[in-house]
């Protein structure tokens, strides 16, 4: 059987249908999992994407993009081959791809997590022969807290910074993970949160998509003295350690990852507190996912892939990393 999905000099490519799943530079057509911009580039002759996250492309593609937005688990022929979108977990309209060409299936599944976010629609398992897995944590010290641990951790942090008299600041990714924190926290305060200006026309798309979260408002331009004490900011990590930051003062800083989980992670980055939240899979999700699939074949990409591979192998399913046009997968072994 010919490969569905292989990778080309711009990313991912389908040959039957002829397009491009994420494609790092320009082609004719592209499938976008998602509004991450390492996913969704500019300039692209077509795109096809899930239709909850329509306004995030909008934001990030520009309005007058090609843009052809599906409803999740509607079929549409690209090409020879028959594609549709499926919830990946990940952030707003992300998407598994399940193309099908000839009674063969495949799912690539994007960036993906299977922990509950009240911010987008959860994973859905899909069945396919080969599943296309991403390995960003596939380690098996990787195993996240459920998510209201966290969160209530973040709770308490703020509680502290209130009672000493300090802003609250809190560096998270300006797409997803800013979101996910508003709308996890909404379930507990109806408190007025502080926007860096990165965040606030991403807020604005899950609103207008029906996300509920905490009342927002941006840092601005205030007058020179105003006090921020007991205030939670939120803001992108490149924010950090600029003259931004100064009119904050006294404040305590975190940093909301799935890489604080790691030993040294915080210290090195030199937050004061990390929380480990991530929108990607951890360890068990990844098998989970895997076998609910059904595949009987399994590439990986993006991140710890041979720890993943050898893991699989080792419960006899095939598995190797995702070959370039014109490589071979090596033998699989017990």
């Amino acid at each position: 059987m010919s490969e569905l999905v292989v990778l080309s000099d711009a990313g991912l490519y389908c040959p039957a249908g002829d397009f491009h799943i994420d494609p790092s530079r320009k082609v004719a057509r592209a499938v976008v999992t998602h509004a991450h911009a390492d996913h969704a580039r500019p300039g692209m002759g077509q795109y096809w994407a899930a239709r909850a996250g329509a306004g995030l492309l909008k934001i990030r593609l520009g309005r007058d993009a090609p843009l052809s937005s599906l409803a999740y688990g509607e079929r549409t022929r690209i090409g020879a081959a028959t594609v549709s979108l499926h919830p990946a977990g990940h952030v707003l309209g992300s998407a598994q791809v399940r193309i099908e060409v000839d009674g063969a299936a495949w799912v690539v599944s994007g960036d993906y997590k299977r922990c509950p976010d009240p911010s987008c629609a959860p994973f859905e398992p899909v069945a396919c022969d080969t599943f296309v897995t991403e390995a960003t944590f596939a380690q098996p010290h990787f195993q996240w807290q459920p998510p209201a641990v966290v969160v209530a951790d973040i709770l308490r942090w703020w509680q502290q910074c209130k009672t000493e008299g300090k802003a609250a600041v809190l560096f998270a990714y300006a797409l997803g993970k800013a979101q996910r924190i508003l709308a996890e926290l909404a379930a507990h305060s109806d408190e007025t949160v502080l926007l860096h200006a990165a965040m606030t026309p991403l807020v604005k798309a899950y609103r207008q998509a029906g996300v509920r979260m905490l009342p927002t408002e941006p840092v601005g331009d205030r007058p020179k003295g105003t006090s921020f004490a007991g205030r939670l900011v939120l803001a992108p990590p490149g924010a950090g350690g600029t003259p931004w930051m100064r009119r904050f003062a006294p404040y305590d800083t975190g940093f909301a990852s799935g890489w604080m989980q790691l030993e040294g992670t915080r210290r090195r980055a030199a937050y004061q507190r990390g929380f480990a939240l991530s929108d990607h899979s951890d360890w068990p999700g990844l098998i989970r996912s895997i076998e609910e699939s059904g595949a009987r074949r399994v590439l990986a990409m993006h991140g710890q892939t041979q720890t993943l591979i050898d893991y699989l192998r080792g419960r006899g399913i095939e598995a190797a990393p995702l070959q370039a046009v014109g490589d071979h997968a090596p033998a699989t072994s017990a």
